[in-house]
């Protein structure tokens, strides 16, 4: 019964308190939700990105509300009808109950749909470790790009809960390549960036350059021009980033996405912890080339 199957995945994770139980059970709905997509067969035309591809796909550690697509190739007539008619009866059948808003408008690039449930609680009597609002709704959303900035690649990786899916993902290079774009173009202080960005930095992952000029001519302040995206630009441009950010409204902007065992860790964050992994990075890039 789905009950106790995710009974025992509540287990696995081990929540540390309410806030954090909540992120769970959310990150349990996505995977259902991917599991769809993936049979709807959305991956032989769409890519997953971002920080909730991250974190399934890759282990990284913070929690992630989104979930973020780019089409291979542009396409402006994108519908998510078809692909949300197949996640109703796929996660209905499961006895999950998703209440289903296409939010796409004609001309924007970016399509939106927005999930949300109270399954949980209202169908699904699951015994949670920590007081839950039975009418309390978890929520999705739902992102595609259909005019992505060209030079991404991408990989094949798979998912087993609740059952095996292939999901076709950028790679980390291109990962980065995209998350750098919102790094340096961002108008706000978004937390969950510069979290992302200390994951890559600390592997030493080289940025898709390519894709990463591509998306500064497309959208931001280097819209329409494109600047010569080498390691030094990079470098430089970044660093300029980091120090006129607040990183007291990016340690809140983060806060709640974050595991209570990492917690103590966002009191470092400083320019100095930033500019001290950008060291690190541009060490790593001159030694790769």
């Amino acid at each position: 019964m789905i009950r106790d199957v995710l009974g025992n995945m509540l287990q696995e994770y081990g929540p540390a308190d309410a806030l954090e139980q909540e992120s769970v059970l959310q990150e349990l709905m996505q995977h259902y939700v991917l599991a769809s997509l993936s049979r709807g067969r959305l991956f032989a035309a769409a890519t997953f990105h971002g920080g909730t591809c991250l974190r399934i796909l890759y282990g990284m550690n913070r929690f992630s509300e989104d979930l973020d697509f780019l089409l291979r190739e542009p396409d402006p007539s994108f519908e998510w009808a078809p692909y949300l008619d197949r996640l109703r009866r796929d996660c209905r059948a499961e006895g999950i109950h998703f209440e289903v808003q296409d939010r796409a408008r004609a001309g924007m690039a970016v399509k939106k749909a927005f999930l949300k449930t109270d399954s949980i609680g209202q169908v699904l009597d699951l015994e949670l470790p920590y007081a839950r609002h039975a009418s309390r709704k978890i929520r999705i959303k739902l992102e595609v790009d259909t005019n992505p900035p060209a030079g991404a690649t991408v990989e094949t990786r798979y998912i087993s809960f609740p059952v095996t899916a292939a999901i076709t993902s950028m790679d980390l290079p291109s990962g980065f390549g995209s998350k750098a774009h919102a790094l340096l173009c961002r108008e706000y202080t978004k937390g969950r960036d510069w979290y992302d960005f200390l994951w890559y930095a600390s592997r030493k992952v080289v940025p898709n350059y390519a894709l990463l000029g591509n998306a500064l001519a497309q959208q931001g302040p280097w819209a329409g021009r494109r600047p010569d995206v080498t390691p030094e630009w990079f470098i430089a441009t970044l660093r300029e980033r980091i120090e006129g950010i607040d990183w007291q409204d990016a340690r809140s902007d983060v806060q709640r996405f974050v595991m209570a065992n990492e917690q103590p860790s966002l009191d470092l964050w400083t320019k100095d912890l930033f500019l001290h992994h950008l060291e690190r990075l541009e060490e790593a890039l001159r030694e790769q080339g």
